[in-house]
């Protein structure tokens, strides 16, 4: 594997190095027996197993060396096209690297254990394909990860059609300057994908008509000033999105005809200087969106034509500006489900 570096390293053409690349990256590919289905007892097949992770995390590691030398370097494999469709990971590092141009393709992949390290790898212009990955074991680190491409279609990450039941996905203090996450068509089933402390300064996480039947989403303590996250006609039947401590000094996150009919969302303590949340046209028949402790300033959080037949939306401990939207005109009682602090509802 060493040596075929070394030929993509020599080659005269880029045309050349491409076909390097597409060789190690077929090597991935190649049919792989997972640690858990290996026979009982069968020592041999553990070493050979053993042995191929090996490789295949060589392999990995090569291909993420090429990927931290700059563009200029004579080495360098950025802007190459890397072909992951399909692969089993059971570990690996792209810590660092830098995906620009081209397309990475990890769709259809299967992450099944151990850490796949993609920590304070650089995402600018380009695509990195997730679409129809399954996460159903170990974790996938993109934690201090930056965000920055600044054109459409460039600078999109993709986990449209992924399934989440058993993994930890981690942006955690990531960065989101540009660029798209997507996570449209997405399900969440089980396992849990954190933006943990994360910032959002321009670009899009998207997670349009995704389902979310389990699991945790969690933005506790990210920043939002710019860029935001969209939950447009997502389905919430279980499981935890959450925004608590969060700040929204501008941007949006956006909730527009929603569904819920069980689970959490929560604001807990989160802090609206300014930017938006947008519930509109959002449904509540059943599950938690908590805004206890929140404060509110200059932002706006926005329920017009959203339906409460059910569960509960609670603002009884937030404080600072009364959101209009959701104080009835007139007297009127509240919406089922709807709790609001007595200072907003009285005159």
């Amino acid at each position: 594997m060493h040596a075929l570096a070394g030929l993509a390293d020599d080659a005269p053409t880029r045309e050349l190095r491409q076909t390097c690349i597409e060789v190690l990256c077929a090597y991935l590919r190649l049919p792989y027996t997972a640690e858990a289905d290996l026979p009982q007892g069968d020592a041999d097949a553990r070493h050979t197993y053993l042995a191929l992770r090996e490789v295949r995390h060589t392999v990995i590691r090569l291909i993420r060396d090429h990927l931290r030398f700059p563009a200029q370097h004579p080495h360098s494999w950025q802007g190459h096209d890397l072909d992951f469709t399909g692969v089993v990971f059971v570990g690996g590092d792209f810590s660092q690297a830098v995906f620009t141009g081209g397309t990475v393709d990890f769709s259809q992949a299967v992450f099944t254990g151990g850490r796949v390290d993609f920590s304070q790898a650089v995402f600018t212009d380009g695509t990195v394909d997730f679409r129809g990955a399954s996460f159903s074991g170990g974790t996938v680190d993109f934690s201090q990860a930056a965000f920055s491409g600044a054109s459409f279609p460039g600078g999109t990450v993709d986990f449209r059609g992924a399934s989440f039941s058993g993994s930890t996905v981690d942006f955690g203090n990531a960065t989101f300057s540009g660029g798209t996450v997507d996570f449209h068509n997405a399900a969440f089933p089980g396992g849990s994908v954190s933006f943990l402390g994360a910032a959002f300064s321009g670009g899009r996480v998207d997670f349009g008509s995704a389902t979310f039947s389990g699991s945790m989403v969690d933005f506790g303590n990210a920043t939002f000033s710019g860029g935001g996250v969209d939950f447009l006609s997502a389905a919430f039947s279980g499981g935890t999105v959450g925004f608590s401590r969060a700040m929204f000094s501008g941007g949006s996150v956006r909730f527009i005809d929603a569904a819920f009919s069980g689970g959490t969302v929560d604001f807990s303590n989160a802090w609206f200087p300014s930017g938006t949340v947008d519930f509109r046209a959002a449904t509540f028949s059943s599950g938690t969106v908590d805004f206890n402790r929140a404060s509110f300033s200059r932002g706006t959080v926005d329920f017009r034509n959203s339906t409460f037949s059910g569960g509960t939306v609670d603002f009884i401990f937030a404080t600072g500006i009364a959101l209009s939207d959701l104080v009835p005109a007139n007297g009127q009682p509240l919406p089922t489900g709807l709790r609001l602090p007595t200072a907003w509802t009285t005159p």
